[in-house]
């Protein structure tokens, strides 16, 4: 397809993909740069990991909240769920099989990247959104067919985050034990819109498991 995403560079980190066994796809926020969540991956990295991660044209994937109504953010979505997906089949082209996926992302791209693996369920090596949720003013969960096979899913979030609203990744999180994922939710009191240790801590014993 193309798109506004389409055409923009991929960062690459890490293992180079020959060499690689395993890749984590890193989607970055509202206002950033696949740079910047690069150098996050970097709190996270392995030997043997490759880090992959597209940059959104004018460094937004789409123009409103993640709340609005789904056809006023195309056709960034769309474009951006794409680039997900051009990521991934890269990793696949390289040898990396879709189980050593990991799928990540934080705020913006935290809401695509849940999208992208709702909306293409097979076995990843994991999907962890940190500070974000599935995308549309509200989410009918019977939408969402598939099978995950136990990809393990990480959701971590504010209580209070002024973008997220807990009840959302409560929402995601229902979606994706419908989907059969193995799904830890944790929500940190009064932490704001960021990213602790903890979810790194967890970012890093998955990514080790995938390597090894």
């Amino acid at each position: 397809m193309s798109g506004p995403h389409q055409g923009q560079q991929l960062v690459t980190a890490g293992t180079a993909l020959p060499e690689a066994s395993a890749a984590a796809v890193l989607v970055h926020g509202r206002g950033a740069t696949a740079r910047s969540i690069v150098q996050m991956g970097a709190e996270f990295q392995q030997d043997g990991l490759a880090l992959l991660a597209p940059q959104a044209a004018r460094n937004t994937w789409y123009p409103n909240s993640f709340l609005s109504p789904v056809e006023q953010n195309e056709p960034g979505r769309t474009s951006g769920l794409q680039t997900i997906e051009d990521a991934v089949t890269e990793a696949e082209e390289a040898g990396i099989p879709t189980d050593h996926v990991l799928v990540l992302g934080f705020s913006q791209g935290a809401c695509l990247a849940s999208e992208f693996v709702a909306r293409n369920p097979q076995r990843y090596g994991g999907l962890v959104a940190l500070s974000g949720g599935l995308i549309g003013e509200t989410i009918d969960e019977s939408e969402y067919e598939g099978d995950i096979e136990e990809t393990p899913v990480f959701l971590g979030c504010s209580d209070v985050d002024p973008h997220i609203p807990e009840e959302r990744v409560h929402v995601t999180a229902s979606v994706f034990e419908q989907l059969n994922g193995d799904v830890e939710e944790r929500i940190y009191e009064g932490m704001g819109h960021g990213v602790n240790e903890d979810e790194l801590a967890y970012v890093s014993s998955l990514t080790a498991g995938l390597v090894n």
